[in-house]
């Protein structure tokens, strides 16, 4: 009826998906709760400490890139949330330190974890400006409204769809709310 044979092999293969499924899983899970961390780190403007955590980040990516396939990797979700968090916390960084936001080095990412990590950006870059103005440091609004301009600018060449559509439209939205709060200060200091 069936071969014996193919059938253990199926398990074989099964047993070692399943196996790598995890690891992929669990080490996407520390990575995602690293960028998590690093980002609130960048919020309270610990670079030192948010700089340690991106190499912890980018030591744990490099060794999942080793160990298996592109392929492997994109096909799970968690590796996904997991790189385009990293993008997030990795081009806040840049942004709060006045640097370029350029391809990462050394690391295989695709065009997704750059776009959707690029959409999120700009929800952080609210945060970190609301933050800064709590602080009376009000200039950090309009360098951070002018930012957001730059890279949504970047980001209209692009027809997104899908769920980057959906990020593309929330990141819109987060940059009307960076756009209302420069408009406020504005206002205030010309009273």
């Amino acid at each position: 009826m069936i071969n014996t044979a193919f059938v253990t092999q199926l398990k074989s293969d099964y047993r070692q998906r399943e196996q790598e499924r995890r690891q992929i899983i669990s080490r996407s899970n520390d990575v995602l709760f690293q960028a998590k961390k690093t980002i609130f780190s960048l919020h309270r403007e610990e670079i030192t400490a948010a700089e340690e955590k991106l190499k912890s980040m980018e030591e744990i990516l490099k060794k999942m890139e080793k160990d298996f396939s592109p392929t492997r990797l994109r096909e799970e979700g968690a590796y996904h949330a997991a790189a385009e968090e990293y993008v997030e916390a990795k081009t806040l960084a840049a942004i709060i330190s006045g640097k370029k936001i350029t391809p990462i080095k050394g690391l295989h990412l695709g065009y997704d974890s750059y776009l959707g990590g690029f959409c999120d950006l700009i929800g952080e870059m609210v945060r970190f400006a609301t933050n800064r103005a709590a602080k009376g440091k009000y200039e950090s609004v309009a360098e951070m409204k002018e930012k957001g301009e730059e890279i949504m600018n970047s980001l209209l060449d692009f027809d997104l769809t899908g769920y980057l559509r959906t990020k593309y439209d929330q990141a819109r939205g987060h940059l009307r709310k960076l756009e209302q709060m420069a408009y406020e200060i504005r206002l205030r200091q010309d009273k």
